[in-house]
């Protein structure tokens, strides 16, 4: 098996008193097997230096060094929190690492703005905790992708929408009603001011509007992953279950899932007078199709479009 299909890293893990290991922060996760003559018992001296426990949230941090295989199922909790974060940190693109059971090596764990702690302590340490100003910011499995990772060139607006395993590339936009979830990202510059599910991958130049919703395999879509592609346009309170091919166009507030029936506008009637039907399914992928609601219908149309799709503000996303 190729060693491009592994990564690896040092990491700092905390864990609570009993044992729970909470998560796992890898400052720079790389590509490959553990390098060979590497003695993982002397950790780099920034990390060691890390290494102590923390009495307000009753944890303590350990130097952990940890390789993982892309083509198999994490082993545990470190090991999944290195994929994620060899997924923020490009490594390695949505959907070509195995996550299989991600969720039973994923803790739920109390987010403090001093970091994780068990749910179990929170209760009884919370007037310590405010005593000194900490704040809980959340309860989840999934943490905030920046408190992990800085991607360059992104551009993230609310902090608690991205979550670890989201993967920007540069000259992505996140605004502040954007949402991203792991093993979900953009291929290329982006403004996403919609919600890009789990599995989900949306191609350069492309803009998911406000409120706009994408379909993810955890969330009703089955095994189908959904894209979108290049310069394409999901229009405000939009949304699709299906695959949007270069240069589409989804009318505001308009959904396509894969059942939706859709009325071939361009194409010649048929014999009884109506133009032909079919399935978004059928539709999934192809490149220039406006998707629009006929306003004295109501039936969802498809119409053929030439040339490129939307453009955007270069300012935004230099």
């Amino acid at each position: 098996m190729s060693d491009e299909r592994w990564v690896w890293g040092f990491g700092l893990a905390t864990s609570a008193a009993d044992g729970t290991v909470l998560d796992t922060w890898f400052p720079a996760p790389a590509s490959g097997r553990i390098p060979f003559g590497l003695d993982p018992a002397i950790p780099p001296d920034e990390l060691d230096r890390l290494a102590v426990p923390d009495e307000r949230r009753a944890v303590s941090v350990d130097v952990v060094v940890i390789e993982a295989d892309l083509d198999a199922a994490p082993e545990s909790t470190s090991d999944a929190y290195l994929r994620l974060q060899a997924l923020s940190h490009r490594l390695v693109k949505p959907n070509e690492v195995d996550l299989t059971g991600i969720f039973g090596h994923l803790p739920n764990v109390a987010w403090t703005s001093a970091g994780p702690m068990h749910p179990d302590d929170l209760t009884r340490l919370r007037p310590f905790l405010q005593r000194d100003g900490i704040q809980v910011q959340g309860l989840d499995k999934f943490p905030r992708l920046l408190d992990y990772v800085t991607p360059p060139g992104v551009r993230i607006a609310d902090a608690s929408r991205v979550r670890l395993g989201a993967y920007l590339s540069p000259g992505t936009t996140v605004m502040h009603e954007g949402f991203v979830n792991f093993n979900a990202g953009t291929l290329g510059a982006s403004m996403v001011e919609g919600r890009i599910s789990q599995g989900v991958v949306v191609g350069d130049g492309s803009d998911i509007g406000g409120g706009a919703s994408i379909m993810g395999t955890l969330s009703g879509g089955g095994s189908h992953r959904v894209s979108i592609g290049a310069r394409s346009l999901l229009g405000a309170n939009a949304g699709v279950g299906i695959s949007i091919g270069d240069d589409c166009i989804v009318e505001a507030g308009l959904y396509v899932t894969a059942g939706s029936k859709i009325v071939l506008a361009d194409e010649a009637p048929r014999a009884d007078g109506t133009k032909p039907v079919v399935k978004g399914a059928d539709l999934s992928g192809r490149d220039g199709i406006l998707f629009r609601r006929n306003s004295v219908t109501g039936a969802i149309e498809a119409v053929r479009r030439s040339g490129v799709g939307v453009t955007l503000n270069e300012a935004l996303h230099a």
